[in-house]
């Protein structure tokens, strides 16, 4: 009998990554182990390699190994997903039920997002070999083959479920008009608040840490978004190992975003979040990092570590795996502007994502079927630390601490294996670098929504004479380099503003 889990985790960590299904990162890696819910002997429903995709009246299958990074970033908007998982052609009517998924469409959305003369590059999966951080990590502990993103679209709603247990009714990635008609000092709000508020209501501490090596314009946390979240919360990630090695580390909930690269020139290079067109091995070494700086500290014994993906990114998830349909949050809409755009109803999962929870007294070499999304996540902070739900969605969802069973801590290793090495030449980094360029628009992909956080982090670090004229410059914002030197220039002020707090 499971040893109930609130005695066994009393702290809580996160990493979420960028952009990866569970296919193309674990489909192949043919693991084997125990059934989470059973106990007897399974493998990871994954891939055999006769998974395909019909385009143009020619067959893509799946194949490995995949490359270390893309010529281009796969469409993964809520109409990109649409076409994923129902195949050409397929509509969405507002407020409705979603079309019936059979995961038929991936390369002809890839086609169309610029990779026709490559189609099946988006059905490339990674090999165990090219993974051993991740593969090692799963195989030590438990992995979770039915993790789902929360909705069918991109990483702004996806991460807002982690925090919130709702996305406050967005269902795409924002545009700078629809940023500025819901732009306050007080950031995105939901009618229930997120999770960082229930967690101080209940209490309870918490810390936010972000990526801090690599471009300056990759540097603000999505959670800087939100209502709450001051400037000044969020901790850099070069802090954590040595921040978590001494017994008065605070925080009972952290969360971990890593550095997301270059988002002014929409290349995400020099990150860490494993964003498409930056190369894996960096997320590997984050991933490595955390583990380790965790494993080696005096919480390690009585802590729980969820590693996870926000969104699939537009790639591959097979048939075998489609997702169902969804307990809708069931909250209101309260941030101005057209948040909802296409009339979602939060009533259908996005592909799957990969997830492992680690903790000692998680058994070895787990395989969970069952089927979790990243309410998951709010969900399991609840039931440790003992407040209510959010929603509807993280009050219906699983949460993770059945898993949590051993009624003693096991050994575990110390350390996890390095990162596959980096070939001599990457190819296809040259044809990603400039993509974008200078003088490109902004008003696609998420440079939008960082540009929402710096705008916050200004506003609330200025005087108030100050705001109009931050407000129309960034209203006035319309290519990358302006966009650049303004997300540089508040990250200089954001940090400065610290060192002047003592953090």
């Amino acid at each position: 009998m499971a040893v109930p889990a609130a005695p066994l985790a009393e702290r809580v960590f996160v990493l979420m990554l960028e952009n990866r299904s569970f296919d193309h990162l674990l489909g192949f890696s043919g693991m084997t182990g125990q059934d989470a819910e059973t106990g007897r002997p399974t493998a990871i429903n994954g891939l055999s390699g006769s998974a395909s995709n019909l385009y143009n009246g020619r067959r893509y299958a799946v194949s490995q190994p995949a490359d270390w990074t893309m010529p281009l970033d796969p469409g993964h908007e809520f109409t990109d997903v649409l076409v994923q998982l129902c195949g050409a052609g397929a509509v969405y009517t507002p407020g409705g039920s979603y079309p019936p998924v059979n995961n038929s469409g991936y390369v002809d959305a890839y086609a169309g997002s610029g990779g026709g003369s490559n189609p099946g590059e988006i059905m490339k999966c990674f090999s165990p070999a090219q993974l051993p951080v991740l593969t090692g990590l799963a195989r030590e502990f438990a992995v979770c083959d039915g993790w789902r993103a929360s909705m069918p679209g991109p990483t702004w709603p996806n991460r807002f479920f982690m925090m919130a247990a709702s996305s406050g009714g967005l269902d795409h990635s924002p545009s700078i008009a629809q940023i500025a008609e819901w732009m306050t000092i007080d950031g995105f709000r939901f009618e229930h608040g997120t999770l960082f508020g229930a967690l101080s209501a209940a209490h309870r501490t918490w810390r936010i840490y972000h990526g801090d090596n690599g471009p300056l314009s990759g540097s603000f946390p999505i959670a800087g978004g939100l209502e709450g979240i001051a400037p000044w919360d969020p901790h850099p990630y070069s802090a954590f190992a040595g921040d978590i090695a001494t017994a008065s580390y605070p925080a009972q909930f952290t969360l971990i975003e890593p550095n997301y690269g270059d988002v002014a020139s929409d290349t995400y290079r020099g990150g860490q979040s494993q964003h498409p067109l930056d190369d894996v091995r960096s997320g590997e070494t984050l991933i490595k990092s955390t583990y380790e700086a965790l494993r080696n500290s005096p919480f390690w014994e009585t802590s729980v570590l969820i590693v996870t993906w926000d969104e699939h990114g537009g790639f591959y998830d097979h048939q075998g795996a489609v997702p169902g349909g969804a307990p809708s949050p069931g909250d209101k809409t309260v941030t101005p502007g057209d948040v909802n755009k296409y009339g979602f109803n939060f009533q259908q999962y996005g592909p799957r994502v990969p997830a492992v929870v680690v903790s000692p007294r998680v058994p070895q070499n787990l395989i969970d079927h069952r089927t979790y999304d990243h309410a998951s996540i709010p969900a399991t902070a609840e039931k440790l630390f003992g407040f209510p739900p959010l929603t509807e969605r993280d009050r219906r969802v699983r949460d993770v601490t059945s898993l949590i069973s051993l009624p003693e801590p096991r050994p575990a290793p110390a350390a996890l294996p390095e990162p596959a090495a980096a070939p001599s030449v990457t190819p296809v980094l040259a044809q990603v670098a400039g993509k974008a360029g200078d003088d490109g628009p902004v008003d696609n992909g998420t440079l939008p929504g960082f540009l929402h956080i710096a705008q916050r982090y200004d506003l609330a670090l200025s005087p108030p004479e100050q705001r109009p004229a931050i407000t129309a410059r960034v209203a006035g914002i319309t290519t990358r380099s302006q966009a650049r030197q303004y997300l540089e220039e508040v990250a200089t002020k954001t940090a400065a503003a610290r060192s002047a707090r003592g953090l």
